[in-house]
């Protein structure tokens, strides 16, 4: 076997996204917590009640918008050609075009931007109509404050694309942490001057935090574009192949990539229909827990591996693309499934720990775990998910993902018509349907892909995720026992002892679960000690790595 042979190749790019991987999730881990600590603010001022029901409903339109056109669509086709340009025409070609898409981009997020603040009221009545009037009203005035967020967002997501294709992956992965500071850090603080008792008033603090934090995520990453050579120059040069090809990958995105946001969409709309305030915020909550873990290695091993299969696919290397897609998504069920069975069988003390102050009460713990158990159970998929749906726009397939995604909105709706009102579930049934969803979206991504490569080390991933089961079934023991003996009166509980008490779990958890995977011999086990040796090492760029 030669250097240059492909499976010489493949192993090369492998170690790469290993390296990569644990930059990212690192970087990412550090995003996600604040945007923990974000939603934490906001419950204990604002609770979960009428004032976060109000602020999570209206940002849901413009953060729609960024994952249908910005971090769904525009990223994943962005990626894909912008790497195959640099791999066959070199990086001269490959910054022309991001000049003529990033000319475009602006133009068109500045007309979505005015066209959504215009026909905002319509909009909020698509995805809120069952709310009483003055809420709609509420909801319908920090949407259209919020609107100009998708202009910022897209182009943050645009120059990460280009950072990624270039083997730039660390601040990129970290913007979105700037983007929770300034949200936090401005929308309080805005807000407290608007209404020193965060009434409904400093609601629309909030709303100028999240412009101030979205100016923030796309700011913090021109330092690093300029470093790989790109020098912003406005080029109107539409009629050009490159921008032909992401136009006609991006149609067919907005749908495949961005299907779970659609569902929360539509969850949106069914939760306005529940009686009572809350359920809009109790599955806010439950939601962003369970993507803690999702961004942190779903999406840390989804964004390494694309513009790495973007290259193969390049250069017709299906060996390629076949190695590094099994092993990208073997590594996300190591790093995803534990994580599963902890929020299942642990949900009430991680959300009491997090949540539990202020305005946030015991009762609004209580239904924020049901949520989360029910999100929790489609984790594992939507790691996959996120791992596998953007490379069918790699390979030239990108009418199968969107094809799924029309059958998973449509599935979401009945789904949602049947727990939520059939069954009588709540806003319990929403979460399950999300996850019933999710599972099946990836399930026939997946046979979907593997036909289309002729396999995708089937096997090898079934034994994993065999191992990976059997190894955590003393990890949810381990959660039951802290339930019943470390958190019988949850509620009565002071911060300290509770503190306490989850960090011993998890701890304990973590070292059952390691101890199974070392025994049954999981091989991504290796995968994840590199990982750790790197971030407890000197941290080094990915890219200095790759050029040694």
């Amino acid at each position: 076997m030669t250097p240059d042979s492909p499976t010489a190749s493949s192993k090369s790019q492998n170690q790469l996204s290993r390296k990569a991987a644990g930059v990212v999730g690192l970087a990412v881990a550090c995003s996600r917590v604040l945007g923990l600590v974000r939603e934490l603010v906001f419950a204990k001022l604002f609770g979960a009640g009428y004032l976060m029901d109000v602020f999570v409903t209206s940002f849901r339109i413009p953060n729609l918008l960024r994952d249908l056109f910005a971090e769904g669509a525009l990223s994943t086709a962005f990626i894909t050609v912008f790497s195959k340009k640099i791999a066959t025409e070199g990086d001269h070609s490959a910054w022309a075009l991001a000049n003529k898409i990033a000319t475009l981009t602006a133009i068109f997020m500045s007309l979505v931007t005015l066209l959504g603040i215009l026909f905002a009221p319509q909009l909020v009545n698509l995805i809120a109509g069952g709310y009483k009037p003055e809420k709609t009203a509420a909801i319908l005035q920090l949407t259209q404050i919020m609107f100009p967020f998708i202009l910022l967002v897209s182009l943050a997501a645009l120059v990460m694309g280009m950072l990624n294709a270039k083997n730039i992956f660390g601040m990129p992965a970290m913007a979105s942490s700037f983007f929770n500071l300034g949200s936090i850090i401005g929308g309080v603080t805005i807000g407290w001057w608007l209404d020193p008792h965060f009434g409904p008033r400093a609601l629309v603090g909030l709303a100028i935090g999240t412009l101030i934090g979205g100016l923030l995520q796309l700011i913090v990453q021109f330092p690093s574009l300029r470093h790989v050579g790109f020098r912003f120059r406005p080029d109107f040069s539409w009629r050009d192949d490159g921008v032909r090809q992401i136009l006609t990958l991006m149609g067919p995105a907005v749908i495949a990539a961005s299907a779970v946001q659609v569902n929360v969409m539509v969850n949106t709309k069914f939760a306005s229909y529940i009686a009572g305030d809350g359920p809009v915020s109790w599955l806010n909550a439950s939601f962003r827990l369970m993507q803690l873990p999702l961004g942190i290695f779903g999406v840390a091993v989804g964004t390494v591996t694309l513009p790495v299969i973007s290259r193969f696919a390049a250069t017709r290397d299906l060996g390629g693309v076949r190695s590094t897609l099994g092993h990208g998504l073997r590594l996300a069920f190591f790093l995803t499934i534990p994580c599963a069975i902890g929020l299942v069988f642990f949900a009430e003390p991680i959300i009491s720990l997090i949540f539990e102050r202020g305005r946030f009460h015991y009762s609004d713990t209580l239904q924020t775990a049901e949520a989360l158990r029910y999100y929790a159970l489609g984790l594992v998929a939507y790691s996959g998910i996120k791992v596998i749906a953007p490379c069918f726009y790699a390979l030239d397939k990108k009418n199968m993902p969107m094809l799924v995604s029309f059958f998973s909105i449509l599935t979401n709706y009945v789904f949602n018509q049947f727990f939520t009102f059939s069954l009588h579930l709540g806003h319990r049934g929403l979460a399950l349907s999300t996850s019933l969803v999710a599972i099946l979206n990836f399930a026939i991504l997946y046979v979907l892909m593997a036909r289309h490569i002729e396999g995708l080390e089937t096997k090898a991933l079934l034994r994993s995720f065999a191992k990976l089961a059997a190894a955590s079934a003393p990890l949810a023991l381990v959660c039951m026992a802290a339930q019943h003996w470390v958190f019988p009166n949850l509620g009565a509980m002071a911060f300290l002892p509770k503190l306490i008490g989850v960090g011993l779990t998890i701890a304990v958890g973590a070292a059952v679960f390691g101890a199974g995977v070392a025994l049954l011999k999981v091989e991504e086990i290796a995968d994840v000690m590199e990982m750790l040796r790197r971030k407890l090492g000197k941290f080094r760029h990915p890219g200095t790595e790759a050029a040694r």
